[in-house]
């Protein structure tokens, strides 16, 4: 009787169950047929193509900067470290390894909990599902909601039976955010500790896998203590599973965490330039492009030459605002909340070597120094570290709390004081720019004193009075029509008929006329006067259809005042015609970009050098000639120093608003331009010999440290030297004390009886 009664219940809980079963299974399938549509597609994973980083590169291969809106690196399963992938799968999925994408287990716990506590739980997802939701954020979402982790789930599900293991932990690893805008493990790697994910230490590993949470609160330069705690939890995971030894796992808990710095604008190499870059790839091919392909864009920038450039400009604009006095400090923090002793600038976290110029405050002001705090250092400023102000106290220049600039004379001492000199923030501007001749290629460009000061360019933006730098442009037509060096043009006052019945009557700089003198005579001392009546002689149309040829894409107006640069380029612009002297007469079109390569090989742009015949090579030549006269004798003489083969022209404005000086040796042409944004005078007598020459010469001394061997303008087979008489242009008898060798194109020498 019992024993019926039994098999019976049995029969009934088996009923029952089946019916249970079955329910359950129709409720299965419910929910899937429900959801099935909703959820993407796992086969477009075949062809995964995340959003990655645009580098652009220099010459020589270095990063000058990255776009991108999701900072991502793809690496294969093989370039991911050994430890990291054992600390990602210890402190995230321990059973990674033998489930079918979801954990039964941590699954029912989850549901427990959501009873208990009446809330929806976390930590029940596998590695399979983060990555389902970090794939598909848009289908699945974030959301703790049921709807969310069943789309999850049925993801998860597919993922697992599409793909290896090894397949999807690369995905995973690929795709997670760990802040900073580092997506994957490969740019964590980078940003935080500067290396490849496949060179990670321990200790690195187990602090990436330990922030995969919550990157956001848990890096390491947000809260070092919690990304300290959440590495030794993945330490301990890891200890637990076997992978490490309980002794090493020790070891790396106690090891300091040693970071490279979150990247900052103030260490970029060439943003003007790299803006430039940025502006023609997004215009040219878009911002998704630029932003999401992962384009590898190489530049001809030389780093050391754009180092030398930003420094010299820099330094260089410094002297200039010194010459217009001290300006009394704007910022004082002691007493208004802030403390000598309490405030922070960002770079004293930066590295600080003697020579730099950084921010101080200023401790103590006597009659014969300063006491200026930098970081957790001081510095000392005697009498002869602020003398250029012309204030023969420390007490009448600054006050305690002053905020000031300081140059460090010394390495910042741990206890005591290092000197260093009294220094300020430019107001006057500036920009710099290199070319190569033969190529057009930029390998130097600098728009301004700080690109985070002002993010204009004023290499290549902006519109200024060219003064005297627009004479070549005069004597190179002059030359092409039959003048030579030798050729007698004269400096004496003149009018010319002008507009509404007044006259133009140019002068000189120095207001005097020297009467007869020779055109290299001319050009050297950059006389006004011999220029204009060589441009009447010639055309003023003539004139400007050189400047064309050279180009400038300006419509000057033909009046005579252009010869003097009343007329107005960029920087770009005219030190791109200056570069066709020495390269012979061919001008090469300024080139930033020379290749541009998507992620998976293709050559997306190249540019190859475009030359134009501009002038002969015989023109370009003499003319070249010429310009160096302007180094060895002329308005730019102390040029000469550098012992360079080097040629160029000074270039100074009415009321010296523009300063300029573009010069060249075989292989490159460097301009400077020197003024105010809002034109006005950058100072008395701050000519383009004054302001301009002496960063273009600092420049060049860089250059030339670099160079192999000494180089030497192409000579063309069709110019003559002759000896000549500098005053008179004539020719000399051999020996006569003075006399110069003059170039000439083959037919116009004196002797020839072609002498204009």
């Amino acid at each position: 009787m019992v024993t019926r009664v039994v098999i019976t219940l049995a029969r009934q809980f088996l009923v029952i169950s089946l019916f249970a079963l079955a329910a359950l299974l129709g409720l299965l399938s419910g929910v899937l047929f429900v959801y099935a549509g909703d959820v993407p597609e796992i086969s477009a994973l075949d062809d995964y193509a995340p959003s990655t980083i645009t580098h652009v590169h220099a010459a020589d291969g270095t990063v000058l900067d990255e776009f991108a809106t999701e900072r991502r690196v793809v690496i294969r399963y093989d370039q991911i470290s050994p430890r990291l992938r054992q600390a990602i799968v210890s402190s995230e999925d321990r059973e990674f390894d033998s489930h079918f994408g979801l954990s039964v287990p941590r699954i029912v716990i989850a549901l427990a909990k959501d009873l208990l506590e009446r809330r929806k739980a976390s930590g029940a997802s596998t590695l399979t599902q983060q990555l389902a939701r970090n794939l598909f954020p848009d289908t699945i979402g974030f959301e703790k909601t049921w709807e969310r982790k069943i789309k999850e789930a049925i993801v998860a599900i597919q993922i697992e039976k599409r793909f290896t293991k090894s397949e999807i932990f690369t995905l995973y690893c690929n795709q997670i955010y760990l802040g900073h805008g580092a997506y994957g493990v490969e740019a964590a790697s980078r940003i935080y500790f500067g290396k490849s994910a496949k060179d990670l230490s321990l200790p690195e590993a187990a602090l990436i896998a330990g922030i995969i949470q919550t990157p956001g609160r848990q890096s390491p330069y947000v809260d070092p203590e919690r990304a300290r705690g959440r590495r030794s939890y993945a330490l301990s995971r890891m200890a637990e599973d076997g992978h490490v030894t309980p002794a090493e796992a020790e070891a790396a808990r106690e090891s300091p965490i040693l970071t490279v710095g979150l990247p900052t604008q103030e260490n970029a190499v060439a943003p003007y330039f790299v803006e430039e870059v940025r502006k023609h790839v997004e215009s040219k091919y878009g911002a998704k492009a630029l932003y999401e392909s992962g384009l590898t864009i190489r530049t001809p920038l030389d780093p050391t030459l754009q180092r030398a450039a930003a420094q010299a400009l820099q330094d260089g604009l410094r002297e200039i605002d010194k010459r217009r006095g001290w300006r009394a400090p704007k910022r004082n923090v002691d007493g208004n909340g802030e403390g000598i002793d309490a405030v922070s600038f960002p770079r004293w976290k930066r590295p600080m070597q003697p020579g730099d110029v950084v921010p101080g405050v200023v401790r103590t002001a006597e009659a014969t120094r300063l006491v200026v705090r930098v970081g957790s250092a001081e510095v000392e400023i005697g009498r002869n570290g602020f003398a250029w102000t012309g204030r023969g106290s420390g007490t009448a220049l600054v006050k305690p709390g002053d905020v000031v600039d300081v140059r460090l004379g010394g390495p910042l001492p741990d206890g005591g004081t290092a000197p260093a000199r009294l220094e300020q923030t430019p107001l006057v501007e500036g920009a710099v720019l290199a070319i190569e001749n033969r190529s057009g290629h930029i390998l130097a460009m600098v728009g301004g004193y700080s690109f985070d000061r002002s993010k204009f360019n004023r290499a290549v933006q902006a519109l200024r009075q060219l003064g005297s730098t627009f004479k070549p442009i005069v004597y190179a037509a002059a030359v092409d029509r039959g003048f030579t060096p030798a050729s007698v043009l004269v400096d004496e006052p003149v009018s010319f008929p002008g507009g509404s019945g007044r006259a133009y009557s140019p002068s000189n700089y120095d207001h005097r006329f020297w009467g007869p003198l020779t055109l290299r005579h001319a050009l050297e001392q950059s006389r006004n006067v011999p220029a204009v009546r060589l441009m009447d002689s010639l055309g003023p149309k003539t004139v400007l259809s050189y400047a064309k040829r050279l180009g400038f894409t300006a419509n000057f107006p033909p009046y005579l005042s252009t010869a003097l640069g009343a007329g107005e380029a960029t920087l770009l612009e005219v030190t791109s015609a200056f570069s066709v002297f020495p390269n012979q007469g061919v001008r090469m079109a300024p080139q930033a970009i020379t290749t541009i390569v998507d992620r998976e090989g293709n050559l997306v742009e190249e540019n190859r050098p475009q030359p134009d015949d501009a002038l002969r090579a015989d023109t370009a030549y003499v003319m070249t000639s010429l310009l160096q006269g302007v180094v060895q004798r002329g308005t730019a003489a102390r040029a000469a120093a550098l012992d360079w083969p080097l040629g160029g022209k000074t270039g100074t404005t009415n009321d010296y608003t523009d300063a300029w000086f573009v010069g060249f040796d075989p292989d490159i042409t460097v301009g400077v331009w020197v003024g105010y944004d809002q034109k006005r005078p950058i100072g008395p007598s701050e000519s383009g010999s004054a302001a301009a020459l002496p960063i273009w010469m600092d420049v060049m001394r860089a250059w030339i440290a670099t160079r192999p061997e000494r180089p030497a303008f192409a000579t063309p087979g069709n110019v003559v030297l002759v000896a000549v008489d500098p005053a008179t242009g004539s020719p000399a008898a051999p020996g006569t004390p003075g006399a110069i060798p003059e170039v000439f194109i083959s037919g116009t020498q004196p002797d020839a009886g072609v002498f204009p």
